[in-house]
Parts: structure tokens; sequence; C-alpha cells
């Protein structure tokens, strides 16, 4: 076989995976939206009647609205913080630098959704903020305090601007370090101001790496569904989605208001790209070298290093309550500020329990098998883009990225479209054959196992992460060894896995270590494919145990320390392996 049929071999095997596990569930959701549910023998008729009927519910009108102010709202702070941040990590040296930066990425060790769990805790009407308000005498003893009152999108918007920052901070730090100083220099030197810099200079060449991390936080904060779930919160369209998933086998409305929010989801990309990614009449190219940060001394170092100790705490409150509360004795947390009986027993029980123990099974289960997929498809997708000179390895490179500017919800929402289309397609088999496939059925039926969906739908949630850790690779291994082997008579199967596989190892292990470390936390996926307990991952045993009576939301705790735990790991090593670098596993 010739490398050159190999390269379009890998081509269409490529495309045709993500025509169907990609475009199709989406193809699905538009599908029934437009057309809606055909009675049995008869066509499919074009209607705009659901979307009218969406747009003619003022709560699902409201939904849309809330939905959009969220994203909005947390991709402006996460901008006012990430910004700053990154232009003292790239510019300045100051004492503590190292430390500090490390631990303005521990947000990304915890979901969102988990630390919702410890925010309620702590601003709940008797909970430990205001335990200390009390205590200060702001208020009188026993005196509930509702923090947010009715506005619980406040909260929403806190939890998930404190965990998605550092995404957007991980694009800004390397979209500053890959200027060009001269350009800076050269504007100094004219008289320009530091305002007149940072606004003509440094911001437009720093726009890519903006809408890089600022897109992903945009849609991430308007689809997401586990924290507005932990408030309490249900005027936002995932929820409302979320809601509405035992009425997807007859009523279109609930696949019309996905459609509404994929096509929500690329306007906000659109306007960020318009924002963020517009072109701009400036010499924009990657610096050959790299400016040395300024020592910082004195008070200015001092500054410098309490801006990041102030975002770092902020950022750490849902982890402090997380922890706390997975420590405190079941009752313990009340009118205090920290528990007022501390126990190990629920990290003990979370390793132990009926309905803990099968969720880490699964999740270990699952996260290793879409790991595996990712590997072989994210190298095959790598060589494509790097190696080979096909016409359509752009493309490719588009839709491996595609999945991070897919809300979660929309695909979850796709698959379990597909499962009910492909069972569909059984039992008409089935009934013009006289036959009974019943088992086949079962094994796409997301109802009575899900398993295979969800190996699916993690793979290609996080193939992204393994296919840009890949592709860094290639591009620094050098293309002399493997032209060198083929020379000698090597295939191209033998060079390249004799020769390239052993040359990008530590990327592909990096990539392939963030996507088991996020397939295990996924939440849309898993709150909406898992139906049946015993095929619960992680994060649909915490959202149930945390309306669990007792020790459910202690026991969910423990569950997100550990996870915290497996997290800290992941993100250490693969930044030990990749550096800077590893900001482009956040990028489209």
């Amino acid at each position: 076989m010739t490398r050159r049929l190999l390269a379009y071999l890998s081509l269409a095997f490529i495309l045709a995976i993500f025509a169907v596990f990609l475009l199709w569930p989406i193809y699905q959701i538009v599908r029934v939206a437009f057309f809606g549910v055909a009675a049995e023998g008869q066509p499919a008729v074009f209607t705009l009647g659901y979307f009218k009927a969406i747009f003619l519910d003022a709560d699902l009108r409201r939904g849309l609205l809330n939905s959009a102010g969220i994203a909005i709202a947390v991709t402006f702070l996460c901008t006012l913080i990430s910004v700053p941040l990154a232009l003292l990590s790239v510019r300045y040296d100051f004492r503590g630098k190292s430390a500090v930066s490390a631990l303005l990425l521990v947000p990304l060790i915890l979901p969102p959704f988990v630390g919702a769990i410890g925010m309620r805790q702590i601003l709940g009407r008797l909970g430990a903020l205001t335990a200390i308000a009390q205590h200060l005498h702001f208020v009188a003893p026993g005196t509930p305090i509702d923090w947010f009152g009715n506005a619980r999108v406040v909260g929403v918007i806190l939890v998930e601007a404190l965990g998605l920052y550092p995404i957007l901070y991980l694009n800004v730090a390397a979209a500053l370090a890959n200027l060009d100083p001269a350009m800076e220099q050269a504007a100094a030197n004219l008289g320009a101001s530091r305002w007149t810099l940072f606004r003509r200079i440094t911001l437009p060449l720093m726009r890519p790496g903006l809408f890089a991390g600022g897109t992903i936080v945009l849609i991430w904060s308007f689809t997401e569904l586990g924290t507005p779930l932990m408030f309490d919160y249900f005027d936002v369209t995932s929820v409302q989605i979320f809601h509405r998933l035992t009425q997807i086998t007859g009523n279109p409305l609930p696949y019309a208001l996905v459609v509404v929010m994929l096509l929500g989801s690329a306007l906000l990309y659109a306007v960020g790209k318009f924002s963020f990614g517009r072109t701009h009449d400036v010499a924009v190219s990657k610096a050959t070298t790299s400016a040395a940060p300024s020592p910082l001394g004195g008070i200015k170092s001092l500054l410098a290093l309490l801006a990041f100790a102030f975002v770092i705490a902020l950022a750490l409150i849902p982890h402090v309550g997380v922890i706390l509360l997975s420590f405190s004795g079941v009752g313990a947390w009340y009118e205090s500020a920290i528990p007022k009986v501390f126990t190990l027993g629920h990290y003990a029980t979370a390793l132990t329990h009926d309905m803990t123990i099968p969720s880490i099974r699964n999740s270990v289960a699952f996260s290793a098998a879409s790991v595996a997929i990712d590997l072989v498809l994210g190298l095959t997708i790598a060589w494509l883009i790097v190696r080979s000179t096909l016409p359509g390895r752009r493309t490719i490179d588009s839709l491996a990225m595609l999945p991070l500017a897919v809300p979660g919800v929309v695909l979850a929402f796709g698959y379990l479209a597909l499962s009910l289309q492909v069972q569909s397609w059984i039992g008409q088999y089935d009934k013009s054959h006289h036959t009974d496939h019943m088992w086949l059925r079962n094994l796409v039926d997301v109802t009575e196992n899900p398993t295979a969906l969800l190996i699916i739908a993690y793979a290609m949630r996080r193939l992204p992460y393994v296919v840009r850790s890949a592709v860094a690779g290639l591009e620094q291994a050098p293309r002399d060894l493997e032209l060198a082997a083929q020379n000698l008579g090597a295939s191209a199967w033998l060079s390249l896995r004799k020769i390239t596989v052993p040359l990008i190892a530590a990327n592909l292990v990096a990539g392939a270590m963030l996507a088991f470390a996020f397939a295990m936390l996924e939440v849309s996926d898993s709150i909406i494919l898992a139906q049946r307990q015993q095929y619960w991952p992680i994060t649909k045993a915490m959202y149930e145990l945390v309306y669990r009576l007792g020790d459910g939301p202690y026991l969910a705790c423990a569950l997100g320390a550990w996870a915290m735990v497996l997290l800290t790991l992941t993100i250490l090593s693969a930044n030990a392996f990749l550096g800077r670098r590893i900001g482009a596993m956040f990028r489209v």
C-alpha cells in the first residue's frame, strides 16, 4: 500500500467517523425540529411551527435570554480576570510568581457543577458566610441572610466565571508569549503611552488568543447544565431541555429547543469572532525571540502577588466549600463558619457505597475506552494534518475542533435522537421481515444500556485535546528520521510505529491524560444519557446524591474531592509534558 493511498483511506475513515458520530446526531435533531414526527406511512412536512411555539412561550424566551446573559457575563468576568493576570505573568518577574501561576489553574481540577455544591453551602441562608456576618455583629444572631435573594443567576455566573477563567488565561498567556517584542518597542520609542501601546498594539496582536479561549468560555457557559441545576435555577435553556427529555419520543418541541440553543451558540461564536477574531492591518507573526520579563521589586512585586492571591482566594471558595462539606459530620455545618464536627467517614463511604462504587467503575471503564478511541483517531487526524498533502486535511482540522464548539447538551440530545432513529429502523426491519432483533434494539437503546453511546460521546467531546497535542508533537518532531526509515525500506505503518509515535509519545500521553480526566468528570453527556443506576458515571451519581436526604450531599462532595485529586495529578503531569502549550488544548 502506497503512502498516498494510505492517506486517502485514513481521510475517508475519519470523515466517516465524523459523519456518523458528530454530524448525523446533529442532523437528527434538526430534521425532527423542522419536520416533526411523521405518522406511520405519512411523509414528514416542513414546518416552523415548533420554533414559533418556543418564541411564543414566555418561559422558553426567558430561558434563552437568561442563558445568553449568563454567557456574556461569564465571558466578560473571565476576560477581566485573565487579561491583567496574563500580562503580569508573561511580562514581569516577581517573588512567588511560579507558585501563584500554578495555583491560578486550580479551578481546572473541579468542574463548575461540583463547585456549585460547595458554594451553595457557603452562601446558604444559614451557611458559612451568614455565620461570619453574625459573628462580626453585622446581623443579629440566628438571622438568616438570603445573599442572592431571587437573583440565583448571580451565583451561577460567579461559580462559572471562577471555574472557567483558566481556559481564557492559558490562551491569552500563550498569545502574549508569542508576540514579537520589536513591535511594542517601536511603538514605545515613538512616544506611545502604556494605554495606547496596549490598545493599538498588544490587544490586536493577542486577539486570536482571546478569541480561542473566549469562544470556549462563551459556549460552555451558554450551555452549562450542571451549575444551574445545583443552584435550582431552572430558567435557562439547558435545564429546560433536560426537563423535557421524557417528551422526545413524540414531541418535536424539545428538538426545536435544542436547535435554537445550537443556533444561539453559533451566533455567540460569530459575535466572539467579530469582536476578538477579526483581522487587522497589523503584521502578526510569531516572535523569533521573546522579551525577557521585567523584574519587579518592593511594593510593585507585592501588589502583583496580591493581585494573583486575590483571584486565587476567590477561585478557591467553591473548592473549600466542597472539601469542608466532605469532612463535615451529617448536619454538623449549620449556622457556623466551619463544620462543628469533622469526619473521614464520607471518604471511606464514597469508595464503598453501593451507588458510588459502580459509578467510579463505570467512569473509569467509559473514560478509558474513549481515550483508546481518541488516541487512534487523534494520531490519524494529526498525521493527516501535519504529514499529508491531501486537499481535505484542513477540513479534518476544523471538524476535529468542532466538538469544542458544539454544546455538550446538543451532542448528548443528538445521541438520544440517534438511538431512537436506529431503534425505529430495526423495528421496521423486524416487522417487514418477521424477525426479532430485540438484543440489537437493546444495544442501541440508551434507556437500557447507554455504554456504547457514553463511550462515543466521551470520545468525540474530548478528541480535540488529543488532536491538538498530537499535532503539536508532529510539528516539532523532525521528519528526516521518518524519511530515512522509509528510504531504508520501512513501510508507512512501521515508520509510524517505530519512529513517529516514540518521538511524540510525551504529547500523546499528555493529551490522553487530559482526555481521560475530563471524560471522568463530563457532566452533560453523563446526566442526560445515563438513565439507569447501574450505568451511572461519577457525575450522575454526584447529581443524584446531592438531592438525597441524609448523607447524600456529603458523599457527593467526597466524590468531588477524590475527583479533584485525580484532576490535579493529571493536569500537573500534562503540564510537565507540555508546559505553556497546554493552552492549545482549549482552542477552537
